[in-house]
Parts: C-alpha cells; structure tokens; sequence
C-alpha cells in the first residue's frame, strides 16, 4: 500500500509542480514509465497474492526501469532503437497483462 500512496502523491505533485524533462531523458520516459508500471502491477499482484516484500519491490522497480532504459539506450547507439524499444515494450506489456489478468483473477475469486 505503501507504493500505491507514493504513485498518487508522486503524481499529485508532478500535475501541481510541472517539471521540466531533459531533453536527453524524452526519448527514454515511456519507456521508463512502463517498465515502472510493470513493477507496480507485479508488486499489486504479490500483495493479493501474500508475498510481497518491500525489498523485492525496489529491487525490481530499480532494475526493470535501468534494464530497459539501458537497452533502448544501446538500440539507439546501434541504429537500431526503435526496433530494440518495440521489443522491450512488448515483453512489458506480455507481463503487465499476464499480472493485470492474475489480480483480476484473485479479485473475481474472492
């Protein structure tokens, strides 16, 4: 519940503050954004399933965040980045659907 508060006060602050983005960092933020909301579901979905652990849940928002953005980063550096980001995107999306379906699941269940 705690990650949930965050999101919700993180977004409040960001509509209210409107932060300038980097330039450099645009291309990267959907990509970020996604990855991020991949974390937030498995995380969503550990909790209805009783193993969520904090430190799982920073480890994995940190490392899937990083990981993708590293890997539209190299796409990029080798020509290839909109091909690489496409990929990425759709292995996020396969697991925020596979997670999405798994709390629908346990939601409809209960």
């Amino acid at each position: 519940m705690a990650a949930v508060l965050g999101l919700i006060i993180g977004v409040v602050i960001g509509v209210f503050v409107q932060p300038d983005i980097p330039v450099w960092v645009q291309p990267y933020l959907p990509i970020m954004v996604v990855a991020a909301l991949d974390a937030l579901l498995g995380a969503a979905r550990a909790y209805f399933e009783r193993r969520f652990s904090d430190r799982v849940f920073i480890i994995s928002f940190f490392a899937n965040v990083i990981t993708a953005t590293l890997l539209v980063l190299l796409g990029n550096q080798l020509g290839v980045g909109s091909q690489l980001q496409t990929a990425v995107i759709v292995v996020l999306g396969i697991r925020i659907f596979s997670n999405v379906s798994a709390i629908r699941r346990f939601i409809f269940r209960s």
